[in-house]
């Protein structure tokens, strides 16, 4: 079952958040104000997770591509009262 809380909850009752996550073997998707806004999950689940991520982003060395710049340079930004 999916467990979605609000941040405050993380500083209000973190024990009960934490049992869930190790205990339960949980991911807890965290809300502020009303919108998502964090996932937390044991570092056990997490690795496990970014060792699949990287079995499936890598390439061999030789075919890797190189970085291009797709912005040269920072636009400006103009505030609605400048104008």
């Amino acid at each position: 079952m999916i467990q979605i809380r609000p941040i405050p909850d993380l500083q209000n009752d973190y024990n009960s958040i934490e049992k869930s996550i190790l205990e339960n073997n949980q991911t807890i998707y965290l809300t502020k104000n009303g919108y998502g806004s964090m996932v937390m999950m044991s570092l056990e689940k997490y690795s496990q997770l970014s060792d699949k991520s990287s079995l499936i982003t890598s390439q061999p060395e030789n075919t890797k591509r190189e970085h291009v710049e797709i912005i040269s340079r920072p636009k400006k930004v103009v505030d609605d009262d400048d104008e």
